[in-house]
């Protein structure tokens, strides 16, 4: 059981170091973060500075050097890879620069990827991905598949399989970072709006200024350590 006083999301003393002996790189040096209240934050940093190492480590993605993730008062950094999974698919949603979309499935089928890994009924799980399709202003895309839809879309569509478990948390990795100005804006509101709308709490990297600026909180990565800002 978690403890309901502890932050919802924390690090503590998390190191990544990449290589060994002479030729190793240090890229996390340390980090703490503690998510309690907040809604929002953004972590921002050049590229190359460990912000998506970051952000993978948080999701059990990649398991750090040093030290301990918890979520909502649990060592999430000392379950087994079965346990890591279940804390995934029901507490965290992720979304990748690169959306990573199952190609052969359609939107819809992949938005309701997580539900159907829940064993949810097919008709509810495909009805709810449809729910978030259409609030991502994708209700002409539900039978297309990732090919037949264009760079925004299928980002809208990855946001929408992020959401669609109504999870506690959302990590997203560069969500912007590949595409043009107006796309990237329309999908930076659909993230704040679905954050707000579902109580959702959001953890990003970027290098977006404009994007950090919307967070309730924002961290610097540099030389391996996180600092408000």
């Amino acid at each position: 059981m978690g403890n309901s006083d502890a932050p919802l999301l924390s690090c503590s003393g998390v190191t990544k170091t990449f290589g060994s002996g002479a030729s190793s790189i240090q890229i996390l040096a340390g980090i703490e973060l503690s998510l309690k209240r907040e809604n929002s934050i953004a972590i921002v940093g050049t590229s190359g500075c460990g912000k998506s190492t970051l952000l993978h480590i948080l999701a059990g993605l990649e398991q750090p050097t040093t030290g301990t993730i918890e979520i909502e008062g649990i060592n999430f950094s000392a379950l087994d890879n079965r346990g890591q999974d279940l804390i995934r698919n029901q507490k965290l949603g992720f979304v990748y620069q690169f959306h990573h979309l199952l190609a052969e499935f359609s939107a819809e089928e992949n938005v309701a990827m997580p539900l159907l890994i829940r064993s949810l009924d097919y008709k509810e799980a495909i009805t709810r991905a449809r729910e978030v399709l259409f609030r991502a202003g994708l209700e002409h895309r539900f039978t297309h598949k990732p090919a037949e839809l264009s760079g925004g879309e299928r980002q809208r569509t990855a946001i929408a399989r992020a959401i669609v478990g109504r999870p506690k948390f959302i990590l997203a990795d560069e969500p912007t970072g590949n595409l043009d100005q107006e796309t990237a804006s329309s999908v930076q509101t659909l993230l704040f709006d679905l954050n707000r709308e579902h109580g959702t709490r959001l953890v990003l990297a970027t290098h977006d200024l404009s994007l950090a600026k919307q967070a309730d909180q924002v961290f610097e990565l540099k030389n391996g350590i996180l600092s408000e800002i």
